[in-house]
């Protein structure tokens, strides 16, 4: 049997709450260190709070990987899959020391984030080395991030079945006056200069749009949280409903949170919440598409992500504008300095 280059997977996400008492401490290690008032992080422990302050991020994390682990054995390949967190339980450094002390020393990472910004990858690579370097194990041990995949096919194709299935809730008439709007979290305008994140969203907003026939969308931002003086991403998905109600341009709207790899806390309060009440109110007819969650199709699209990286292919599938995204990202990708007061994007 040809020995692998890997010897296990770990599964890296954002992390969230599990229950009420476990949200200001959660919070706490989302903004540590950051130049935030407290009345704001208060407020945003009441997007937990609503929904019993439990996230539902690590129950998704768990299905991901019982997916992924029937996957693996279904084409025999076998690597154990970890999982951590960058801000709760399972925390990364625990994850690593547990993967070292199994006898794991080159690890594949996928991590919970489809596009390439600061707060999406590169933050992320630094969150592996900072952990290796607390326990002293960066000399001991390695952890390769799988490239990012907003382009895949099988991304693109596990979408375009969450939109078709999204616009067949919706009622025949009022689909001549029918608006799309693909949702992602807003980041600092500052952060965006210095990374491939709107233009990856919008290839990838594209391609789905392509795939499934729609040709009246448009890319729209949800979750700000950084002070008002600064710029972020605009337009609001809140404020492009609205706009959508005043200029009476549309009657049904499809919210597809193409940012967004699971249905966790921002996508269920931002959209099924507080994009959903508007939406009522100014009269438009609402449809929210899911995520990729754990699709088959987007199951199948890490382990051929996995199977690149293992050298059991050599074919790297992409589609669109730009090729497939690298394996070792730049030295200078994605870098951002935050100004004080820090944006924080305390939500998963």
């Amino acid at each position: 049997m040809t020995k692998l280059p890997y010897d296990a997977l770990l599964v890296l996400s954002f992390g969230g709450p599990e229950k009420p008492d476990d949200v200001i401490p959660f919070l706490e290690n989302v903004l540590r260190g950051r130049n935030v008032p407290r009345e704001r992080m208060l407020e945003v422990a009441e997007h937990y709070y609503h929904f019993g302050g439990k996230s539902p991020i690590n129950d998704q994390n768990r299905a991901l990987i019982d997916a992924l682990k029937a996957e693996l054995e279904s084409h025999n390949i076998s690597l154990p899959i970890y999982w951590g967190n960058r801000n709760w339980y399972p925390l990364l450094p625990e994850s690593i020391q547990r993967m070292f002390d199994d006898g794991h020393r080159n690890v594949l990472v996928f991590v919970t984030s489809i596009f390439s910004s600061y707060s999406g990858c590169r933050q992320y690579r630094e969150d592996i080395q900072r952990a290796l370097a607390e326990l002293n194990l960066a000399e001991e041990m390695s952890l390769d991030k799988i490239r990012t995949f907003y382009n895949h096919p099988d991304f693109v194709e596990t979408m375009a079945d969450r939109v078709r299935d999204a616009i067949n809730q919706l009622p025949e008439d009022g689909s001549d006056h029918r608006k799309v709007l693909f949702t992602a979290h807003s980041i600092p305008n500052a952060m965006a200069v210095n990374c491939a994140y709107e233009r990856q969203l919008h290839e990838s907003s594209r391609l789905i749009s392509e795939a499934v026939g729609i040709e009246d969308w448009s890319l729209v931002y949800q979750s700000r949280s950084g002070p008002p003086q600064q710029p972020w991403l605009e337009p609001d998905v809140c404020d492009a409903i609205q706009q959508l109600a005043d200029q009476k341009s549309a009657r049904q709207v499809v919210l597809v949170p193409v940012g967004f790899v699971s249905d966790h806390m921002e996508v269920i309060y931002d959209l099924d919440d507080e994009a959903a009440k508007l939406s009522q109110e100014v009269g438009i007819t609402m449809a929210r598409a899911k995520t990729a969650g754990v699709h088959p199709k987007f199951i199948g699209m890490i382990r051929k992500l996995m199977e690149e990286r293992l050298g059991l292919t050599s074919e790297k599938e992409a589609i669109g504008k730009f090729g497939p995204s690298h394996d070792v990202c730049p030295i200078d990708c994605c870098k951002y300095e935050p100004r004080r007061p820090a944006p924080v994007q305390p939500t998963e």
